[in-house]
């Protein structure tokens, strides 16, 4: 229970220190230039205007099937078409 309250405390005092700098600095929190602004199709960063990655994986993610997944799925096809074509010789 001790280390509970000694994480729950530091984790609090993590926190209000966050919230204080946010409080002083009076900018709004945004997100990194290269990770949901690369999927729209803008060319550049809606945040600090750079040039957006054209070639990003998450474009494939989030267009079409996961890249993982899709290996998954094509490995299985040939295991599949392996096994077909042994049972039938």
């Amino acid at each position: 229970m001790e280390t509970f309250l000694i994480a729950f405390f530091a984790f609090l005092v993590v926190m209000s220190g966050m919230a204080v700098g946010v409080m002083f600095k009076r900018k709004p929190i945004a997100g990194s230039c290269g990770g949901l602004n690369a999927i729209s199709d803008a060319d550049h960063c809606l945040i600090c205007g750079s040039a957006v990655d054209k070639d990003s994986p998450l474009k494939d993610r989030l267009n079409g099937e996961c890249p993982r997944k899709k290996a998954m799925r094509e490995k299985l096809e040939r295991e599949a078409a392996m096994e077909g074509s042994a049972g039938k010789a």
